[in-house]
């Protein structure tokens, strides 16, 4: 990527963001969603403007809430785009849950880890095959290893850039969004929920708690990532 198009990116607002490089990338661009609310924010401007040269997808797990699978259902009523699915690999579940049971990553950090990279990695490697561009949906007041980033990066592990347009866009400013734009959102906000993730490993956060801690709730604050995300 040309360093006068990272700067015109990191200085413009999201809809003329995402236009430039929908206009100015000849390979693939990616959005990764999981339809939590900044990536409701994020797809409603692709969809709006019809940025076709972005695909948006998605990973299902298989452990996902039911007002996630809804509010993908919704999603898909509104804008009547497509977003690609990617699951993991049956056979890799078959063989982790017979091993560890269904519920196995609460025994050790590692089985969660193992579990996560089964169910959300591989498949996020298989969508990021031949991209060009991966958009994503971080903020960076969301967990310290997230505070480090920048909004246009090279990403060593994929080998492409990754933009993260709401990288200095506050939870308020993201809300505010959502509710002047009509956008559907995961209604587990409202009732606490956060960061959504799969269902067996989220719940919602306290008053005055970080911004994470409803995430992988039993382990300690220094784990709190999935593998999908890292920052060099």
């Amino acid at each position: 990527m040309e360093e006068q198009l990272k700067r015109q990116l990191e200085n413009l607002p999201l809809h003329e963001g995402l236009q430039l490089l929908n206009n100015s990338i000849n390979g693939k661009i990616v959005f990764s969603t999981s339809f939590g609310i900044e990536d409701q924010v994020i797809t409603d401007a692709i969809f709006k403007q019809k940025l076709d040269n972005i695909e948006v997808f998605t990973l299902d797990t298989g452990r996902l809430f039911p007002e996630t699978y809804a509010t993908w259902d919704k999603t898909l009523l509104q804008y009547g785009k497509k977003i690609k699915p990617y699951y993991p690999d049956n056979n890799r579940i078959e063989a982790f849950v017979e091993t560890n049971g269904i519920n196995g990553f609460y025994n050790s950090v590692a089985l969660r880890k193992s579990c996560c990279h089964i169910r959300k990695v591989e498949p996020l490697q298989k969508a990021l095959s031949g991209a060009a561009v991966w958009i994503t949906g971080l903020r960076a007041d969301q967990s310290a290893n997230r505070s480090g980033m920048e909004m246009i990066e090279w990403d060593e592990a994929y080998g492409l850039y990754k933009f993260n347009p709401l990288l200095h866009w506050s939870f308020n400013e993201v809300e505010a969004y959502i509710k002047q734009n009509a956008v559907p959102y995961n209604p587990l906000h409202d009732q606490g929920f956060i960061s959504i993730g799969c269902a067996p490993c989220t719940r919602a956060v306290k008053p005055g708690e970080d911004f994470r801690a409803g995430r992988w709730w039993w382990e300690d604050t220094s784990k709190k990532e999935c593998g999908l995300h890292t920052h060099n």
